[in-house]
């Protein structure tokens, strides 16, 4: 009898997930700015600055705690600064300026990002 692999994470898409999770921490920079504008908005007695067609305050707010949430709690030191500076930094970083920087081999790198995406996917209920 052969030994059997243990899957976490069964027929899921690994290139869906990381464009699910780039794009949904692409939009939080976004959706950040969004509340921190809203909340000064507010402390100023201002409720309409600019016009507005989406009215969805609530489910952007949530999305922005719970995107915050899971970085902080899901995700190590060496997950977290990949992610913070692969999709939150406001300048475009390479991987391979980014795994030399962290002092990381290619392998190690890309293992690590690819276990941050996974984790939070999982944390945000994507996978």
């Amino acid at each position: 009898m052969g030994a059997q692999q243990l899957v976490l994470f069964k027929d899921v898409n690994e290139k869906e997930v990381r464009r699910v999770v780039g794009r949904e921490l692409k939009q939080y920079r976004a959706l950040k700015v969004s509340l921190q504008n809203r909340l000064e908005r507010e402390e100023a007695g201002i409720t309409i600055l600019y016009p507005t067609l989406n009215h969805e305050e609530k489910m952007k707010e949530l999305k922005v705690k719970q995107m915050e949430r899971a970085l902080q709690n899901a995700l190590d030191d060496i997950e977290r600064e990949i992610i913070t500076q692969k999709y939150l930094s406001s300048t475009r970083v390479k991987d391979i300026n980014l795994y030399l920087d962290m002092g990381l081999t290619k392998d190690q790198y890309y293992s690590i990002k690819k276990q941050a995406i996974f984790q939070l996917a999982t944390a945000l209920g994507i996978i």
